[in-house]
């Protein structure tokens, strides 16, 4: 049998070499093909629950290198750093009210920080803090970026940092001036992003749920009655029970002092009128009929 002629032979394909990622010039940071940022993977880091943080032996001494050990340039000092940060407000927290924005503006700069680890626990060290200087926190400049961020986290995909966001939207409700955080959350609730603004009206349904009258009639039970009004008509489902919940708490407030037997019609009507006056039609009506349904 004649032999093929080697020459007339196709080529042997040669399989491309596969892309190794590029290195930068941080030893910590390596870039895909698209040389898009890809971290390295991240330490184990424990996650201490409020009750089981340690009081320390030296806490004047401690607190003098906080801050500059909150600075580091390595997250897991960092991570460590906002768990002694946990520890001071829990144990010592008087010591930290010199620094407290200092550690409010770490504590944003951390939750921006793409590291889940370092975010999650800077979320934490917020719990600790507005359960201790709730009265003092909304006289702060930073604590409406710290807000902003906790609702960005809790809108977010990741389950266990979304989780810890909405604890410490929940920790902020029952800690801090209702009033004060009510006329913070007033500018969320009407936010461009939809999960940012339904997260936001679940604090401000909390935030009322627990306002008394007088704390209603001080903010504008009226103006309540609006951004409720507002949500009912959200795109998110989220948002719109928040607003149906909302509308029920001011229905009970305002009607408050309407409850002898037999009055639950004049209680209605009035609802209507306060509606009717104070609404444009199609709102006043779905306020009307939220609570005629019950």
């Amino acid at each position: 049998m004649a032999l093929r002629n080697i020459e007339n032979a196709l080529p042997i394909s040669q399989e491309r070499p596969k892309k190794l990622p590029k290195l930068s010039k941080n030893p910590e940071i390596c870039l895909n093909d698209e040389n898009n940022i890809v971290p390295p993977p991240e330490s184990t880091i424990d996650y201490v629950a409020s009750e089981n943080l340690k009081p320390f032996p030296d806490p004047e001494s401690s607190v003098q290198r906080l801050l500059e050990e909150l600075a580091s340039k390595d997250w897991i000092k960092v991570c460590e750093s906002l768990n002694n940060t946990r520890r001071f407000a829990v144990h010592h927290s008087s010591l930290l009210l010199p620094i407290l924005e200092k550690l409010m503006v770490v504590m944003v700069k951390a939750m921006k920080n793409p590291r889940s680890a370092l975010c999650k626990t800077s979320i934490m060290a917020c719990s600790d803090i507005f359960k201790a200087f709730a009265e003092k926190l909304t006289l702060l400049k930073t604590m409406d970026d710290l807000l902003l961020q906790l609702l960005m986290k809790a809108s977010q995909d990741k389950k266990f940092v979304c989780e810890e966001a909405d604890k410490a939207l929940n920790t902020m409700v029952n800690s801090v001036s209702r009033l004060s955080l009510l006329r913070k959350l007033k500018a969320y609730v009407r936010h461009s992003n939809p999960r940012v603004r339904a997260k936001a009206a679940v604090s401000t349904s909390n935030c009322v749920s627990k306002m008394e009258v007088n704390e209603m009639e001080e903010f504008g039970m009226v103006m309540i009655a609006q951004m409720a009004a507002d949500l009912l008509n959200d795109k998110l489902p989220e948002a719109r029970e928040a607003a149906r919940s909302m509308v029920n708490s001011v229905y009970e407030k305002f009607t408050w002092n309407e409850e002898e037997e037999g009055e639950e019609g004049n209680k209605q009507e009035a609802w209507q009128r306060f509606c009717e006056k104070n609404l444009t039609g199609l709102n006043a009506q779905a306020m009307i009929k939220i609570v005629s349904s019950q």
